[in-house]
């Protein structure tokens, strides 16, 4: 099994490429990626958005407890975005959060949940509740916020997971 995955890793990216060599990404997840794309619909390796990220915390001027859905905000799992471009009520993969601390002591899995929105989210953007107080955002201050791989990956119902 284990030379089999192997192989697909090794295959899959130039298989995508269309047989042409190309530089692989620091953190090669050629099975996640194709999950994500089989749940995605989209071509493994294309998210569906490119988003400049911002990120907000509990504390902050005008950051309450509830979302725009009237659900309890989930530190490193709710995601404010425009509506116009993602639908409230959408599951969201950020490739680049994989790997991140979450405030239980585990790794993000990569898994967003878009149930908020803000005033300054317009367009092309995302803002992404890291927990309370500023201190909460020090992981994700190793991303390049200006560009984040964001692509839909389902729908959910009522509000999001607590966890």
């Amino acid at each position: 099994m284990r030379r089999r995955l192997a192989a697909l890793a090794v295959v899959l990216p130039l298989i995508v490429a269309g047989g042409a060599a190309h530089a692989a990404p620091a953190n090669p997840d050629p099975i996640g990626d194709l999950i994500v794309s089989i749940l995605s619909g989209s071509p493994i390796g294309t998210p569906d958005w490119s988003l400049k990220a911002t990120l907000y915390h509990a504390g902050a001027k005008g950051v309450g407890a509830l979302d725009s859905l009237g659900c309890k905000v989930v530190a490193m799992r709710t995601a404010a975005v425009d509506t116009h471009l993602i639908p409230r009520h959408t599951v969201l993969f950020i490739k680049e959060t994989v790997g991140l601390p979450m405030p239980d002591g585990t790794k993000h899995d990569g898994y967003w949940y878009a149930s908020d929105t803000g005033g300054a989210i317009k367009g092309e953007r995302i803002d992404l509740y890291t927990g309370k107080g500023a201190s909460s955002m020090a992981p994700m201050r190793q991303l390049n916020l200006d560009t984040l791989s964001v692509s839909k990956v389902g729908e959910f119902k009522g509000c999001p997971p607590a966890k």
